[in-house]
């Protein structure tokens, strides 16, 4: 037992004291590809733009689906606690709503890889 964590804590040493490997470029070749990068951004912006716009209506999909995750706990309670008051009904559609957020959500974040695709 004791060799295993000796081994364990020497391979967590030298993997933790590796030296960092790094590369410059020329400054020439940096001067000579920086107006091809520049147009390539160019060219990019809008599908970045319009992307990154639908990943936001995507969050706001999910924020939306979390707010009405909350409708289960409440259900619950006016189903038990309301349920002299006549709670039962509504209680019940606002339990089976918050279940069904659960499954938006889930369902929502799934999407999130794909939605600066405009799924």
């Amino acid at each position: 037992m004791r060799r295993i964590i000796l081994v364990i804590l020497a391979a967590s040493i030298f993997l933790a004291v590796t030296p960092v490997r790094v590369e410059a470029m020329d400054p020439v070749t940096i001067a000579i590809l920086a107006p091809i990068a520049i147009k390539a951004a160019q060219i990019a912006y809008p599908y970045v733009k319009q992307g990154l716009i639908n990943m936001g209506k995507n969050f706001l999909k999910i924020g939306g689906s979390l707010l009405e995750l909350l409708l289960l706990p409440w259900g619950l309670i006016e189903m038990t606690i309301g349920l002299p008051l006549g709670g039962l009904g509504p209680g019940f559609k606002h339990s089976v709503r918050g279940v069904v957020a659960i499954g938006k959500v889930v369902w929502y974040c799934l999407l999130i890889p794909f939605s600066p695709l405009g799924v």
